[in-house]
């Protein structure tokens, strides 16, 4: 597996075609998981049509699949298994590499056990769902350590103490990513000295915190070892929006609008992947072998954009991801009915107020 050239992938839905990605509709109208993987299953022919062999499923892919108070939808993951079975074999079938990235709303590290309560169910459904598609170990779960609740050592531990309570199909897909705001990848480390659990390597967050000053491609080789052998790990990627920001303002009396000039939040995803920041990023971890999650607002578009860049600028780098000299010509960038995507809020994105955390960010 690891000789094969290193996958780009794109998470959750995708802007070159007008294909949803799970299924939208209100508990009133009875959404379910198998209309989800029909719209599944044509994404898989929308990417690899472009050759994207990496993708993230939606955290809502079995709608109110766990919601505590609508037991109607709770079994539409077991009454689903034959349609997930079939879209786990298209997937191996395709070379495609599917996860998740539960939201943020799933806390291990919760002082409020029935909140923790309620995360686990989350990460078990999400886990059923892969092991019905009978998807190896590179299938993940990705998720946060979560909340720091006034003590970050403390908080850090009761994560490592919670793993031991997980089932063992939930650990046997799950996988701990640093933050940008909280929990630092020395952090990530920690916990996995102490429980074992694979480890994700995020660029962007890397550079937002890292409070020990660790020397960034240490660090990389040390959460890629976290991944037994013959398992091949994934980081994220992208690059921080760099744009002036305008905000408008309503005066609540005169109704005037006034536009204020802000400065970027570093922490945002920018749309598109800096090819040059990428190129000097993979150089410098010359032997190493990752698969890379582009988060870039731009979705399949950012990544078709930055194969082709790489292909014209950095032919070194674009031939460890299989890509030829001949796509270096830009891409076409004909954005679906869904391009409105590109403004939303992303799992993995920006210091975000944790639902029992209202104090500690704003």
């Amino acid at each position: 597996m690891n000789d094969t050239p290193l996958r780009l992938g794109v998470p959750v839905k995708v802007l070159g075609a007008p294909i949803k990605s799970n299924d939208t509709r209100r508990w009133q109208s009875s959404p379910h998981l198998k209309v989800s993987l029909e719209y599944v299953d044509q994404l898989l022919d929308y990417l690899a049509s472009r050759r994207i062999d990496m993708y993230r499923l939606s955290s809502d892919l079995a709608p109110y699949a766990t919601h505590p108070d609508m037991p109607q939808f709770h079994g539409m993951v077991a009454e689903s298994d034959a349609e997930l079975r079939a879209l786990g074999a298209k997937a191996k079938q395709l070379g495609m590499r599917l996860s998740f990235h539960p939201s943020q709303f799933v806390l291990l590290n919760s002082p409020d056990e029935s909140l923790t309560k309620k995360s686990i169910w989350d990460l078990a459904s999400q886990a059923e769902m892969l092991d019905r598609m009978e998807l190896g170990p590179e299938a993940v779960m990705v998720t946060h350590v979560g909340g720091v609740y006034g003590d970050l050592v403390e908080s850090r531990a009761r994560w490592a103490r919670r793993w031991e309570t997980l089932p063992d199909h939930v650990r046997s897909r799950l996988v701990l990513e640093h933050d940008d705001v909280r929990f630092s990848a020395a952090d990530v480390l920690w916990i996995h000295e102490r429980t074992g659990v694979r480890c994700v390597f995020d660029y962007q967050h890397f550079w937002c915190l890292n409070p020990e000053r660790l020397e960034m491609i240490d660090v990389l080789r040390r959460i890629l070892a976290t991944w037994p052998v013959g398992e091949r790990p994934k980081i994220h990627f992208s690059s921080p929006r760099m744009e002036l920001r305008e905000l408008v303002r309503t005066h609540p009396k005169t109704r005037k609008k006034t536009t204020a000039l802000l400065p970027p939040v570093i922490t945002n995803h920018a749309d598109f992947t800096n090819p040059f920041e990428f190129a000097r990023f993979m150089r410098d971890a010359d032997g190493l072998v990752f698969d890379v999650m582009l988060e870039g607002k731009a979705k399949d578009l950012a990544l078709l954009k930055l194969r082709a860049d790489l292909a014209r600028l950095a032919p070194d780098v674009a031939a460890r991801f299989g890509i030829s000299p001949a796509e270096a010509a830009e891409p076409e960038l004909v954005g679906g009915e869904e391009a409105e995507a590109m403004a939303d809020e992303d799992p993995d994105e920006g210091a975000r107020r944790l639902p029992d955390e209202p104090r500690a960010f704003g």
